[in-house]
């Protein structure tokens, strides 16, 4: 059987997909055959240096099934958005509640607490907006703070709910997009996404020139990648 590159298919070797979801990802620079698991998408993820090689690395990720079902089994469950949750906001606990009517989501009692009209879905939606929202803003701060700091240009700043990455730029139409989700981190995370983003205007790759770009807006950003990999699953579960 051929696979191909962004193809999904069942663990299960009898092909009746009720096995874990295995993602087939080809990445020219990788060395060898590996396995990681996308909490975020819910998926194992199983990467090969070429298309030819995606065959040797399906039979190698069925090696790995105990171990991805495993690993899946205790990834965050998703819980959505509603009255008496606890979520974070800038790495700091918030309190959601409930108000009468169909009013907006709004921060009171010294940002601890997010009230918001509406029930259900409606409820989620207005919360959902109002993390958005803090998110635009922090992020054009930190983005604006980074900007500055290497004599660059502004650029179009946009907000998206992306399941793959916590951000991405596109330096020739100097345009750069954020997961909102990363509002709920600490501001340190958040800073070092920015800065990661706009790093990416200096040095489109992942070489270590960009790296040394990144450190000199942030100095050590090996904790924050950290944090963004251990922590990365339980923002993407928050009103799924």
């Amino acid at each position: 059987m051929a696979y191909r590159n962004g193809q999904r298919l069942s663990l299960d070797e009898g092909g009746a997909g009720a096995g874990p979801v295995l993602r087939l990802s080809v990445n020219p620079r990788a060395r060898r055959l590996s396995v990681r698991i996308d909490a975020r998408a819910g998926e194992a993820v199983v990467i090969a240096p070429s298309e030819r090689g995606l065959t040797q690395a399906v039979a190698f990720a069925r090696t790995k099934a105990v171990w991805i079902s495993e690993r899946l089994a205790v990834r965050p469950k998703g819980r959505p958005l509603e009255p008496g949750q606890v979520i974070a906001l800038r790495g700091r606990p918030v309190r959601l509640e409930a108000a009468p009517g169909a009013g907006a989501a709004r921060l009171v009692e010294d940002g601890t607490v997010i009230r918001s009209g509406g029930e259900g879905e409606a409820y989620a939606r207005r919360v959902e907006s109002l993390l958005k929202r803090e998110a635009r803003d922090t992020l054009l701060e930190r983005t604006d703070h980074h900007l500055r700091a290497l004599g660059q240009a502004p650029v179009r700043v946009s907000i998206a709910d992306t399941r793959s990455r916590w951000g991405s730029c596109s330096p020739h139409n100097r345009t750069i997009r954020y997961s909102w989700r990363v509002v709920m981190a600490p501001p340190p995370v958040i800073d070092y996404l920015a800065a990661h983003e706009v790093a990416h205007l200096v040095h489109a790759d992942h070489s270590p020139a960009y790296w040394s770009v990144v450190e000199r807006l942030v100095g050590d950003h090996r904790p924050w990648r950290k944090w963004l990999k251990d922590h990365g699953g339980a923002l993407h579960a928050v009103g799924r």
